[in-house]
C-alpha cells in the first residue's frame, strides 16, 4: 500500500518531468491521463471507446481498467480526442480528456453525477471550551488534484489534532500543519501540481489549498470567512494554487467557523499570531503552540461521512 500511495502521489505531482521532447505532430497528440475513483463504496470499470468501429462490433468498447473505491486510480497512455466511458448507478458516463499541462498530463475524476463527497471535521471552538463540527462538501470536478489530495489526507487521519493557526475574521481561517513532526515533515515535501482553473469565483465558506508559489500545494488549507469583502473575494484565485475544491455545507454564517478562536490575529509579518515556520519545527506542537498560543482551537478528527464503518467491514 505504501508503494501504491507513493506512485499515486508521483502522478499527482511529477509525472512527465523527465519526458523527452515530442518529435512530430503525431506524438504531440499523446496524453498521459490519471483516472481516479473517490467513491466510498463503488468500484468503477473504465472502458475506451473505439469510434472507428460500428456500435455492435465486439471491440467497439474495450475494457481498460478496474478502479477500486476510496482513491483507486489508473494511469493511461492515450491521445487527445480519445473517449472513455464508465458506469455509475446504472448510467453510462463518457469523458474525453482535454489537453494536458506542459508535461502532456491530465487528471480526471470519475465521479458520475455526484454532488460531492461529504467530510466532517469535529473541532474545538471558543478556545477549546466546546466541541462542534464543520461539514465539508468536496466538489470532485472543481479541482480534481486537490480533491484527491485532501481525501487521501483525511483517510490517513493527517488532519486529526491540527491547529487552526491562522484565523482572521472577514478574511480566512487556515490550518493543515500536521501534529506529528515526522508526518508533517514528510507530507510537506509532497507538493502537487496546480489544477486547471475552472473560473469558479470564491465565496464565503469556500475551501482551497494554501501555497507559496506555482505547484506548491501540500497540506495547508484555508477557508474563506463570512464577511469577506467583495474586493478580497475577487483577489482570491489570482494565484495559480488558489483553486476552490470544497465548500462548508449549509449556512456558513451559522456554522462553527465563526466560533474558532481568532484573538491572536494574523501570522507574521501581517500580525503577531502563530508563525508557520515555528509550527513546522520539531517543537511546534509540544512547546511553541501550547506555551505561546494556548487559546487556539484544534481539529479533533476528520472523516469521510459515507466511509464510516467501511474499513472495519473490509477487514472482516
Amino acid at each position: 500500500m505504501a508503494f501504491l500511495k507513493t506512485a499515486f502521489l508521483a502522478f499527482l505531482a511529477a509525472v512527465g518531468t523527465t519526458a523527452p521532447l515530442l518529435a512530430n505532430a503525431q506524438e504531440e497528440s499523446n496524453l498521459r491521463v490519471m483516472f481516479v475513483n473517490e467513491f466510498p463504496d463503488k468500484t468503477i470499470d473504465l472502458y475506451w471507446e473505439n469510434h472507428d468501429l460500428d456500435d455492435d462490433h465486439p471491440e467497439r468498447r474495450k475494457f481498460e481498467a478496474r478502479l477500486r473505491p476510496r482513491g483507486g486510480w489508473h494511469a493511461s497512455e492515450t491521445f487527445l480526442g480519445h473517449e472513455f466511458s464508465y458506469e455509475v448507478d446504472g448510467k453510462q458516463n463518457f469523458v474525453t480528456p482535454p489537453p494536458g499541462n506542459v508535461n502532456g498530463e491530465q487528471f480526471i475524476m470519475l465521479a458520475g453525477e455526484t454532488n460531492g463527497f461529504r467530510v466532517r471535521c469535529e473541532i474545538t471552538v471558543n478556545s477549546q471550551q466546546y466541541m462542534d463540527y464543520l461539514d465539508i462538501l468536496v466538489k470532485p470536478y472543481w479541482a480534481p488534484r486537490a480533491t484527491a489530495r485532501f481525501l487521501g489526507l483525511v483517510r490517513s487521519k493527517y488532519y486529526d489534532g491540527v491547529a487552526f493557526n491562522r484565523v482572521v475574521p472577514n478574511f480566512l481561517t487556515q490550518f493543515g500543519i500536521g501534529k506529528d513532526y515526522f508526518v508533517r515533515t514528510k507530507e510537506r515535501e509532497l507538493t502537487i501540481w496546480d489544477d486547471f482553473p475552472k473560473d469558479i469565483k470564491f465565496e464565503p465558506g469556500y475551501i482551497s489549498f494554501a501555497g507559496s508559489g506555482h505547484d506548491s500545494r501540500t497540506t495547508e488549507l484555508f477557508i474563506v470567512m463570512p464577511g469577506t469583502s467583495q474586493e478580497q473575494l475577487d483577489k482570491f484565485g489570482e494565484n495559480s494554487w488558489e483553486t476552490p475544491f470544497a465548500v462548508i455545507d449549509g449556512d456558513v454564517d451559522k456554522s462553527a467557523l465563526n466560533k474558532i478562536y481568532s484573538g491572536y490575529g494574523d501570522m507574521p509579518p501581517w500580525g503577531n499570531g502563530p508563525d508557520s515556520s515555528e509550527i513546522y519545527d520539531v517543537n511546534g506542537y509540544t512547546t511553541y503552540l501550547p506555551k505561546k498560543f494556548p487559546k487556539l482551537d484544534y481539529v479533533d478528527r476528520c472523516y469521510v461521512v459515507e466511509e464510516v464503518g467501511l474499513e472495519e467491514e473490509s477487514e472482516l
